[in-house]
């Protein structure tokens, strides 16, 4: 049966937090909103909320039915687990096995990054998390986000929350009340919309369970390896191991934990609009897997790949100051539309305009989307994972054919 989906505005500057995690909301009809939300919630409802990071479809993360309709609305698999989202430090110690002592690791990153885009994983128990959460597996991920309607509507409901990004599983994750409203329309009942979101990626996923006392980052995302690295290195004393942080796939394998992961975006591939994503390099060595193109001979095959007559629309998602902008041949029978990612050397902004990047192109009807690659360092890790997981091909535009 197709819903009637309400749009409930929220004000996030409305919403304060006492020192007990108890929010102060000032604006009546965030209030109201909220407390329309909960309600769902209760009722074993999923509701689309914004985070910090993307916009998320939560339901009650303790009661299996209630998170049983995140993967029906989402069309998730079943062996893809969900973050649970927690409002306060007491709502997270009621999640976790009662002999298990949070280590001075975890104690440092919760200290300096939480509230925010840093998901944690933890011992689960059973008992208190219930299996569909984990997908069997023995840990469970939890954050606590800093987008101040999510944060007060987890403490609202009094109950922590599952939450993967609100949007057909597979698609990108949506940034903006409206890219959730265009997905999801009809399959819940409410979104809050609470304006764009401030990151733009999902958290960054941090396993520090190993008994070697490394940090392994399973997945980037909007807490920065250098950013770790730099917290633990300033906080640890000088006679404590400072631990490495390893980044699945750039440092590691693991292909047992790939074929069966412990978080989200590790064996699926995400963040694809519906329309072929092309990778385009430009560093100076050609990647694995990569077809030397120049940017001319890569638009006539576009040209000649197209499916319809016409004209051939082109999504071109560079940083707005990218050589290949002068680059574009002007072809007949090719439209260019390009959404520019903010300039090169502010990759934070490129990741908070990425996803939106993807969805608006794809709603302005482009028949290919090419993205330019950026360098792996800070967000940009972050950034590049999500691409590489939403393009269907990679061609190398080799410095003497651009």
């Amino acid at each position: 049966m197709t819903r009637q989906t309400r749009v409930l505005k929220c004000d996030p500057a409305s919403i304060s937090f006492s020192p007990t995690d108890i929010p102060q909301i000032s604006d009546p009809q965030t209030v109201e909103a909220l407390h329309s939300a909960v309600k769902l919630l209760n009722d074993r409802q999923t509701v689309a909320f914004p985070t910090e990071t993307v916009y998320g479809l939560g339901a009650l993360a303790l009661d299996s039915t209630a998170a049983g309709r995140i993967f029906s609305t989402k069309g998730r698999p079943p062996d893809n687990p969900l973050i649970v989202h927690v409002s306060s430090r007491a709502m997270l110690r009621g999640l976790l096995p009662p002999s298990y002592k949070i280590s001075r690791i975890y104690d440092i990153l919760i200290e300096h990054f939480w509230p925010g885009p840093l998901t944690l994983l933890f011992p689960t128990d059973a008992t208190l998390v219930p299996p569909i959460i984990t997908a069997n597996q023995p840990t469970v991920a939890i954050r606590m986000p800093s987008h101040s309607v999510a944060r007060a509507l987890i403490a609202v409901a009094d109950a922590p929350l599952a939450a993967p990004s609100a949007n057909s599983s597979g698609k990108p994750s949506p940034t903006r009340a409206e890219h959730v409203f265009r997905d999801l329309e009809g399959k819940i009942d409410l979104i809050l919309d609470g304006g764009p979101c401030g990151v733009g990626l999902e958290s960054t996923v941090v396993d520090g369970l190993h008994s070697d006392g490394n940090i392994r980052v399973l997945r980037p995302g909007g807490i920065t390896v250098e950013d770790i690295e730099d917290v633990l290195r300033a906080n640890l004393g000088d006679m404590e191991q400072q631990p490495r942080v390893l980044v699945h796939r750039r440092d590691y394998r693991d292909d047992a934990m790939e074929e069966a992961p412990t978080t989200p975006g590790m064996k699926y591939r995400h963040y694809s609009p519906a329309v072929p994503v092309i990778l385009m390099y430009t560093s100076s060595v050609s990647p694995p897997d990569a077809r030397r193109s120049s940017i001319s001979s890569l638009i006539h095959s576009l040209k000649s790949r197209a499916t319809q007559s016409g004209v051939v629309k082109v999504g071109i998602l560079t940083p707005s100051d990218s050589p290949i902008l002068d680059m574009l041949p002007d072809i007949s029978g090719i439209e260019y539309l390009r959404y520019p990612l903010g300039p090169i050397a502010d990759a934070a902004i490129t990741a908070q305009r990425l996803f939106d990047g993807f969805l608006t192109l794809e709603r302005d009807g482009v028949d290919f989307i090419l993205i330019e690659e950026i360098e792996e360092e800070r967000e940009g890790l972050a950034i590049m994972n999500r691409v590489k997981k939403a393009a269907s091909e990679s061609i190398w535009l080799a410095p003497a054919t651009r």
